[in-house]
C-alpha cells in the first residue's frame, strides 16, 4: 500500500485466475464524495510490462487534482510476498501475511475515525434530519389511507355496477357466440341426413349447395373441432355419388324423354327436373353430359324406325311374319303404296322427334346462357366493389361494430377474423335479442330446398326468375367453357337432324337393293321425291342447317330415275319414228288441251277432264296462238314428252341440270332422226314407203317449226330454275333453233329441188310452135297444181308464196336457158308471140292457184336484155 497525500491505494486480487485486480483509491472530500471506487483491471502480462501508472484523479467537490505515483513492479512484488502460492509457502509465511493485513486494517481505521471527526456536525445534522423524514412519511401514509379508502367508496357507488354491467355485457354476448356455434354444430351435424332427404326427392342442387356450404362452415367457423374432424371427407365422398346420382338420373331423363309416344306433342317433359339435373351438373363440372343424350338419341331414331316397319308389317296379311323373320325382307315384300305410307310415317315420327330433341336442347342452352349472364353480372358486381372499397376507411368499420354493440378493442380483434367468419359473425351478433336460427346459414339451402318443392306442386314451367334463383355464385365456370358448352348443344341439334337423315337413306337403301326404285314410274317418283324434299325441307327449318345425306340419296336416285326416265322416252320416240309413215295425224282434243295450257307461258299438264268431256271429236289441225300445224302423230307425243320434261323438273328441282342436258339430246335426236327419215329417205327402207313425197316433205318442216316455236318457251322455264352460273347450260337451246332451222331451209330447198329438176326436164324438150298453149306448159302447169294442192293445207300461205316464189324463179331460169338456147328473141315476132302466148298461159294458171293471186311473177326476166 502507498499513501500519498493522505490517499490510500491498494490492490486486491479478486479471486479469479484471469489475473484481473481491483484498484482502490480512497481519497478525502465531503460525504458525498466519501469513498471514491475506481475499478481498474488488467492483464498480468500487461500490468507487469508497464514500468509505471498514472492516475489522475479529480475531486469535485473541492476541485483538487493530485495524481498518486504507483510503482507497479512494487505493488507486484508486495503481493507475491503476501499471497504466494499454497504449494511454495508456510505456516511462517502465513501468520506474517496475517499480521500485516490486520495492521493494515488498523490503519484504515484510523484513517476512517479521522474523517469521521473531520465531518463530525454533518454527521450529527443528517441523523437530527431523519427524524423529521420519518414524521413526514408517516403523515403522508395517513393520507394515502384515507385517499384508498374514499376511492374505494366510490368505486362501490360509482364505478363497480357499470362496470359489472360491461362485464355482464362481454358475458352476455360470449354466450350468444357460443349459443351460436353449438346451433351452427348442430345443424352441421344434420347435414347427412338432410342431404340423404334432398337425394331421396332428387333435389340434387338443394343437396350440392347444401354440402357446399357445410363445407365452407368447416373450413372458416367450425375448423379444428374434433367431432368433425371425419366430415369433410365423407362430405367429399357424398359429393361424388351425387355426381354419379346425377349422370344416371340425366341418362334415364333423356331416355324417358326420347323414348315417350311419338304423338303431336312436343312439350318438355319434366321441365324442373330438368333444369334441376342441369344445374347440378354444370355446378359439378360435368360439361360432357350432352353425350349421354346424343347416344340415346342415336338409339331411339333406330327403334322409331323399327317400330314402324313392325307395326306397318303387323297390319298387311300378305306378309307371313312366321316365314319370313327379317323385317328387311318383311318391307322388302311391300308394294309402293304400302312402303310410300310406311316411308311417310317414318319421317312424321322423325319431325315430331326433332322437335322434341330441339325444345330440350333450348331448355338446357337456356340455362347455360343464364349461367353465363349470371357470371357477367357477378364480374360487373366486383369491379363495382372494387371502386367502392378504395373509399373506405377503418373507422367506417370500427364505428359500425361499435354501433351493433361492440367494444373497439373487439372490432381491432375480430379484424384478424377470416372476411366470410367475419361477415357470418356480424350477422350472427347484429341483434342480441334475436333467434338464433335466423343466423344459421347452413338452413338457406334446406330453405331454397322447400320453396323448389313448392314450385313444382303450383306451376309446371320454370320462370326466368326462379331459374335465377337456382343459380349459386359458386359456379367457377368460365365463359369460355360456358360458351363452348352451348356451341356443342347447338350441335347436338345438328347431329340430330344428321342422325334421323342417315337412318332415313338407310332405310331407303335396304329397300332399292333389289332395284324397287328404280323401278318406279314418274309419278311414284315424284311423289316419293316430294315427300323427301318435305322432309328435309322441315328438318332444315327445325334444326336451322342443311343436312346432306338424304339430299345426296335423293340426287343420287333422281340421277338414276333421270337416266331411265330418258331412256324410256328416248327408246319410245325411236319407235315412234320407226313407224311414222308421215301422214297428217287427226289430232285428239286432249292434245289440243295440252297446247292450250301452255299457251300463257306456263308448262304443266293439265288434269284429265271427266270422260262426258273426252267425247269431243279429234281435229284435223293442231290450233297454237291462233296458228294451224298440220302434225304426225309422233310429234304430238313428242310434245307430251317435251312437258314431262319440264314437270319432272318442277316436281323434282334437283335435277333440272340433267334434266336440261336429257332434253336436249332428246330434241336433237328427233332432229337427226327424222332427216334421215325423210330427207335421207330413211323411211323406205323403215317404213315401206313407196317413194317421199312433197307432202312428206312439207308435213316435216311444219312438224319442226311446231318444235321451234315451243323451244323459246322450253328455254324460259328451265331458265328460271337454274342458278345464275349454270345460265351456260341455256346455249343447247340456241344451237338446237339453229338445227331445227337449217333444216327447215334444206327441206325447202328440197321442193324447190324438185320442181328444179322438173323443169330441167320438161323446158330441155320445149319447142316454139303451134300449137299453144304447148303441151310442154301444159305439162308444167298440171305439175305446179299438184305441188300447190300437196303444200298448201300443211305450210302457211306465207310460207307457200314464198315457196312458189322459188320455183318460179327457177323456172324463168331454165326457160331463159332454153330460149337463149333457140334462139327466141323478144322481136314481136312469130316466135316471140308464141312463147308469150305459153307464158300467159303459165302466168293465168299459176295466178289462179290458192292464195297465189297477188304473186308477183315478173315474167320479163325471161328475155335476155339488149345491151
Amino acid at each position: 500500500m502507498i499513501l500519498d497525500h493522505q490517499g490510500t491505494f491498494c490492490i486486491i486480487p479478486t479471486g479469479n485466475r484471469s489475473g484481473k485486480f481491483k484498484l482502490h483509491l480512497r481519497t478525502p472530500g465531503p460525504v458525498g464524495d466519501f469513498y471514491k471506487l475506481l475499478k481498474y483491471r488488467c492483464q498480468e502480462r500487461k500490468f507487469m510490462k508497464h514500468a509505471r501508472t498514472f492516475v489522475l484523479l479529480k475531486i469535485p467537490s473541492t476541485g483538487l487534482c493530485y495524481t498518486p505515483t504507483i510503482n507497479p513492479g512494487q505493488i507486484w512484488n508486495k503481493y507475491l510476498s503476501t499471497a504466494g502460492g499454497k504449494g511454495n509457502r508456510d505456516a511462517a509465511s502465513s501468520k506474517l501475511l496475517q499480521e500485516k493485513l490486520s495492521h493494515y486494517l488498523d490503519i484504515v481505521e484510523v484513517n476512517i475515525a479521522h474523517q469521521i471527526s473531520l465531518r463530525s456536525e454533518a454527521f450529527f445534522h443528517a441523523m437530527t434530519s431523519q427524524h423529521e423524514l420519518q414524521d413526514y412519511l408517516r403523515k403522508t401514509s395517513q393520507a394515502v389511507k384515507l385517499l384508498r379508502e374514499k376511492i374505494a367508496q366510490i368505486d362501490k357507488v360509482m364505478c363497480e355496477g357499470s362496470l359489472r354491467v360491461l362485464r355482464l355485457s362481454l358475458t352476455r354476448n360470449n354466450c350468444i357466440k357460443a349459443y351460436n356455434k353449438l346451433k351452427l354444430m348442430a345443424t352441421v351435424h344434420q347435414t347427412q341426413p338432410t342431404v340423404q332427404l334432398l337425394l331421396s326427392t332428387s333435389e340434387f342442387v338443394g343437396a350440392l349447395d347444401l354440402i357446399a356450404t357445410t363445407q365452407e362452415v368447416l373450413q372458416q367457423e367450425l375448423q379444428g373441432i374434433h367431432s368433425f374432424r371425419h366430415l369433410g371427407s365423407q362430405l367429399c365422398e357424398l359429393e361424388k355419388l351425387i355426381d354419379k346420382m346425377m349422370i344416371a338420373e340425366f341418362s334415364t331423363y333423356a331416355r324417358n324423354d326420347l323414348n315417350r309416344p311419338l304423338e303431336d306433342d312436343c312439350q318438355i317433359l319434366e321441365e324442373e327436373r330438368l333444369v334441376s339435373l342441369v344445374f347440378g351438373l354444370l355446378k359439378q363440372r360435368k360439361l360432357n353430359f350432352y353425350e349421354i343424350y346424343g347416344d340415346e338419341m342415336i338409339i331411339t331414331a333406330k327403334n322409331i324406325i323399327k317400330q314402324c316397319v313392325v307395326n306397318t308389317v303387323s297390319q298387311i296379311e300378305e306378309i307371313d311374319t312366321e316365314v319370313v323373320v327379317k323385317l328387311a325382307d318383311q318391307m322388302r315384300m311391300m308394294n309402293f303404296p304400302q312402303w310410300f305410307d310406311l316411308l311417310k310415317n317414318i319421317f312424321s315420327k322423325f319431325t315430331i322427334f326433332l322437335k322434341r330433341i330441339k325444345a330440350t336442347l333450348n331448355t338446357i342452352r337456356s340455362v347455360v346462357f343464364l349461367v353465363l349472364d349470371k357470371n357477367q353480372k357477378n364480374r360487373d358486381v366486383e369491379d363495382t366493389l372494387q371502386k367502392n372499397s378504395k373509399d373506405s376507411t377503418v373507422d367506417t368499420e370500427v364505428a359500425y361494430l361499435t354501433h351493433e354493440g361492440m367494444f373497439i378493442s373487439d372490432a381491432f380483434s375480430e379484424g384478424d377474423l377470416p372476411p366470410v367468419a367475419a361477415d357470418t359473425t356480424s350477422q350472427r351478433n347484429t341483434s342480441p335479442n334475436s333467434e338464433p336460427c335466423s343466423s344459421d346459414s347452413v338452413s338457406e339451402p334446406e330453405c331454397t330446398t322447400d320453396s323448389s318443392s313448392s314450385k313444382e306442386q303450383t306451376s309446371s314451367s320454370v320462370t326466368a326468375g326462379a331459374v335465377e334463383m337456382m343459380i349459386s355464385d359458386d359456379m367457377k365456370l368460365t365463359d369460355l367453357e360456358l360458351v363452348r358448352l352451348a356451341n356443342n348443344i347447338q350441335e347436338l341439334l345438328y347431329n340430330a337432324s344428321d342422325i334421323c337423315h342417315d337412318r332415313s337413306v338407310k332405310f331407303l337403301m335396304a329397300r332399292a337393293k333389289d332395284g324397287f326404285l328404280e323401278k318406279l314410274n314418274s309419278n311414284e317418283f315424284v311423289t316419293l321425291s316430294r315427300l323427301m324434299e318435305g322432309f328435309i325441307l322441315d328438318t332444315e327449318q327445325i334444326c336451322g342447317r342443311k343436312s346432306m345425306s338424304l339430299r345426296g340419296a335423293l340426287q343420287s336416285q333422281a340421277n338414276r330415275f333421270v337416266n331411265r326416265f330418258h331412256e324410256e322416252r328416248k327408246t319410245k320416240l325411236s319407235l315412234l319414228l320407226d313407224n311414222e309413215r308421215w301422214k297428217q295425224a287427226e289430232v285428239p282434243a286432249e292434245f289440243q288441251d295440252l297446247v292450250d295450257s301452255v299457251s300463257d307461258g306456263r308448262i304443266s299438264l293439265p288434269e284429265k277432264k271427266p270422260a262426258a268431256t273426252e267425247e269431243r271429236k279429234p281435229a284435223e289441225f293442231l290450233i297454237v296462238e291462233g296458228q294451224k300445224y298440220a302434225t304426225v302423230g309422233t310429234v304430238l307425243l313428242l310434245i307430251r314428252i317435251i312437258l314431262e320434261y319440264c314437270q319432272c323438273v318442277d316436281n323434282i328441282p334437283s335435277i333440272t341440270t340433267d334434266m336440261l342436258t336429257r332434253l336436249s339430246d332428246l330434241l336433237k335426236y328427233f332432229n337427226s332422226r327424222s332427216c334421215q327419215l325423210v330427207l335421207g329417205a330413211g323411211a323406205l327402207q323403215v317404213v315401206g314407203l313407196k317413194t317421199i313425197t312433197t307432202k312428206n316433205l312439207a308435213l316435216s318442216s311444219r312438224c319442226l317449226q311446231l318444235i321451234v316455236h315451243y323451244i323459246p318457251i322450253i328455254r324460259a322455264h328451265f331458265e328460271a330454275r337454274l342458278q345464275p352460273k349454270q345460265y351456260s347450260m341455256l346455249r343447247h337451246f340456241d344451237h338446237i333453233t339453229k338445227d331445227y332451222h337449217d333444216h327447215v331451209a334444206e327441206i325447202s330447198a328440197k321442193l324447190v329441188a324438185i320442181m328444179d329438176s322438173l323443169f330441167d326436164k320438161l323446158l330441155s324438150k320445149y319447142e316454139v310452135k303451134a300449137p299453144v298453149p304447148s303441151a310442154c306448159f301444159r305439162n308444167i302447169c298440171k305439175q305446179m297444181a299438184k305441188m300447190h294442192e300437196a303444200i298448201y293445207d300443211l305450210l302457211p300461205e306465207e310460207q307457200t308464196q314464198m315457196l312458189f316464189l322459188r320455183i318460179n324463179a327457177s323456172y324463168k331460169l331454165h326457160l331463159k336457158r332454153q330460149l337463149a338456147h333457140l334462139n327466141v328473141v323478144n322481136d314481136g315476132g312469130p316466135l316471140n308471140g308464141l312463147v308469150t302466148s305459153d307464158v300467159a298461159f303459165y302466168t293465168g294458171n299459176l295466178q289462179a292457184l290458192k292464195g297465189l293471186n297477188n304473186l308477183d311473177l315478173n315474167m320479163a326476166e325471161i328475155w335476155e336484155q339488149k345491151r
